[in-house]
């Protein structure tokens, strides 16, 4: 390291790192969920290029599948690729203990899988409103739950939500994804201060990505309320520009809290948006 004093002369500074801070996951088993796309679909390549042991998890299983071969041909990490619907405890349960079996354990669990959907507060049906937080919100709780299980035989292990500006502010096109994303955040606190005495770290993150369900928010929104263009232009680190993109933007950050130089990081609500949220 160098650094400059007042006279601008380098003073050189010689240390030696810990090796327990270095930021590594190689041969961690993570399960990741919403594998298929997006988020997830990056936060899984990235765990396998760093030589973690990976299970991907969606719904959409040719898609899944053939992410989870790419990723293997990459390497140098190993991927598997199992359906589940997170809004279902039976199933959820059972994916879960297939991933155990195929992990040989589980030390962290990346839960990026979630729908949007359009609603006025007006409006918003019975249907919609079930439908965002059965995926959402049940669906952060039952994969939270089932992670715990095996990360508490495990010694501890880290939990990665994903919550949303949404949830910060209000949301008058997205009513219902608001509320659900509100709850996550809830949860992940409270699911941080009580799985603490296991070892187990629960964090989320509050991304601001330019991904397929992005996208397809933009296009349901009307002129009127021209979101595109404050979408873009509230992001102040690339004004003018799409949101991040999930590979360059989001993966590293996904393995820091996914290796152990974020083991004391707990309990957080983490924005990974460019600076959108620091103007609320």
């Amino acid at each position: 390291i160098i650094l400059y004093q007042e006279n601008q002369k380098p003073l050189k500074i010689r240390f030696k790192l810990n090796k327990e801070l270095i930021m590594l996951i190689e041969g961690k088993k993570i399960i990741v969920t919403g594998s298929a796309s997006g988020m997830g679909e990056a936060t899984l390549k990235a765990y396998v290029q760093a030589g973690a042991n990976v299970v991907g998890m969606d719904v959409s299983d040719d898609t899944g599948s053939l992410i989870c071969e790419n990723a293997n041909n990459a390497g140098p990490g190993k991927c598997s690729y199992i359906n589940v619907d997170v809004s279902n405890k039976g199933s959820v349960f059972e994916s879960f203990s297939k991933a155990n079996e195929v992990l040989g354990g589980l030390d962290v669990l990346a839960h990026p899988a979630a729908i949007q959907r359009a609603s006025d507060a007006s409006e918003v049906t019975e249907e919609d409103w079930d439908l965002m937080f059965a995926v959402n919100v049940k669906g952060t709780m039952l994969t939270n739950q089932a992670a715990q299980t095996y990360m508490k035989l495990n010694g501890g292990g880290s939990i990665i939500n994903f919550g949303s500006i949404s949830g910060l502010r209000p949301e008058p096109s997205a009513s219902a994804y608001s509320a659900a994303k509100g709850a996550v955040h809830s949860w992940t606190r409270t699911a941080a201060g009580t799985w603490g005495k296991d070892n187990i770290r629960v964090n989320a993150i509050l991304p601001a990505m330019a991904t397929p369900m992005y996208r397809a928010a933009r296009e349901r929104s009307s002129e009127e309320e021209n979101l595109a263009s404050h979408w873009r232009n509230s992001v102040p680190i690339a004004l003018g520009q799409e949101y991040g993109d999930p590979e360059k933007d989001l993966a590293p950050v996904m393995v820091f809290f996914a290796s152990d130089a974020s083991k004391f990081i707990t309990g957080q609500l983490i924005p990974v948006d460019g600076g959108q949220t620091a103007g609320l």
